[in-house]
């Protein structure tokens, strides 16, 4: 249960994004244009930095969400995202690839922890500016929607299976905030019959 009364019984990020349509909004849209708008980097890549910053803030329900999603674009059942949790040095991704989730790893504990370096390592590695402009960018987010989402302990799933379809709708859908109309009747729903929600693959994760 929630910390405040959203009257919205959907787990994590979900029940805040609708309890607030202005900040709502604009927090899925930038969630979109992050994971799914133009960028060198795929989908898989930059769900992968999502999942190891949310990893590193010990943000259970991100983790998780972002996990599902990473597996889905990467279709390794999940072989990444272990590994990177594991040790991101023998991790089955590019040098590139580490030398960024090394970047955000820096990122999550302090934009200041970021070194000259680690920015040298990322371009010898073949990471173009704009590649570690959308890492950074990506892993200071994430430290926002973590503790967005912690700060308010948010609901998690009933049960850890549920997370495979949010990965499913979150890699084909991404994170578009429904429209006004859509909006109402799905907060109807929402607060009618959850589950039936879920069905229907409506809710953003």
């Amino acid at each position: 249960m929630t910390y405040i009364n959203t009257n919205i019984p959907q787990p994590g990020i979900v029940s805040l994004l609708f309890y607030k349509a202005p900040t709502g909004r604009a927090l899925s849209t930038l969630a979109h244009t992050l994971l799914h708008g133009p960028s060198t980097l795929t989908s898989g890549e930059r769900e992968l930095i999502a999942s190891h910053v949310s990893y590193l803030n010990n943000c259970e329900f991100c983790h998780l969400s972002h996990s599902a999603a990473a597996n889905e674009h990467l279709g390794d059942n999940g072989k990444a995202v272990q590994c990177v949790i594991e040790n991101i040095d023998t991790a089955p991704v590019s040098e590139k690839m580490k030398s960024l989730l090394r970047i955000a790893g820096k990122v999550q504990q302090s934009g200041r922890e970021v070194t000259q370096e680690h920015i040298d390592a990322a371009k010898r590695a073949g990471a173009t500016d704009e590649e570690i402009h959308d890492t950074v960018l990506i892993a200071a987010a994430f430290c926002m929607y973590n503790r967005y989402v912690d700060g308010l302990r948010t609901a998690l799933p009933e049960s850890n299976e549920e997370y495979k379809d949010m990965g499913k709708r979150l890699a084909t859908k991404g994170y578009k905030y429904a429209p006004s109309l859509i909006l109402w009747l799905v907060r109807r729903i929402m607060r009618k019959n959850p589950m039936k929600l879920r069905e229907r693959g409506l809710s953003w994760k």
